[in-house]
């Protein structure tokens, strides 16, 4: 049961599943309905991954609308009805999952609010991959507050240099960082910027495909 004691918490999106196209949607109908001007989908990716409450703030920003009361609440409504319209796993990451499943205790450590997160992970057939799931409206700080990290680490019984977060931006990376752990960002995602390639911090490293990521994981795994 060794496994027990070696934890990889993966980030939602922009590291499973690809679910720009469906957050930029909904945030347009949201811009729309209140009068502003619509965003790229490619604008919107950039400012998802500090939670839902961030992301409405700063497309109304960008919009030229500023915040609204019930901003929030609309864009959750719009975004639970578009949800899976578009959202996919990224090509081999769910291999990668499994591969990776009864080696170590698995889990999601996201700023996604719980509910969208574990119906996407269920109808995209992964939530039975993963030990535990803590969205950004649980009872822990949202990234990069590593208390999320470190609550799942306590609850695999492990310590820091047993300890992988994966995923696809800065945000993931300072989480790892401040949790001590190491870390695996993929530049697939859309989260993932080019400058995070001259970090040199301990414990990091890159993938830039689910094979990379594959590799990532197993050479981390026979080290810790």
């Amino acid at each position: 049961m060794g496994h027990l004691h070696r934890l990889i918490a993966f980030d939602l999106d922009g590291t499973l599943v690809d679910s720009r196209r469906d957050l930029a949607d909904s945030a347009n109908q949201l811009i729309e309905e209140l009068g502003g001007q619509v965003l790229t989908e490619e604008q919107i990716g950039g400012m998802v991954g500090e939670g839902a409450a961030l992301l409405v703030r700063r497309a109304l920003q960008a919009s030229g609308r500023g915040e609204r009361a019930h901003a929030l609440e609309r864009f959750l409504e719009i975004y639970d009805q578009r949800l899976l319209n578009h959202t996919r796993v990224y090509d081999g990451v769910a291999d990668v999952v499994r591969h990776a499943h009864g080696r170590a205790r698995l889990t999601v450590l996201t700023n996604k609010p719980t509910k969208p997160t574990e119906r996407i992970l269920a109808a995209l057939g992964l939530r039975d991959l993963f030990e535990d799931v803590i969205g950004g409206d649980g009872p822990h700080r949202r990234k990069p507050d590593p208390a999320g990290l470190k609550a799942m680490m306590s609850a695999a019984n492990t310590e820091p240099e047993r300890t992988m977060l994966v995923g696809d931006s800065g945000i993931d990376l300072e989480t790892a960082r401040r949790a001590e752990a190491s870390c695996c960002l993929v530049s697939y995602g859309f989260g993932f910027r080019r400058e995070l390639l001259d970090r040199k911090d301990p414990g990091l490293v890159f993938a830039a495909s689910a094979a990379e990521l594959r590799q990532a994981i197993d050479t981390w795994l026979e080290r810790s």
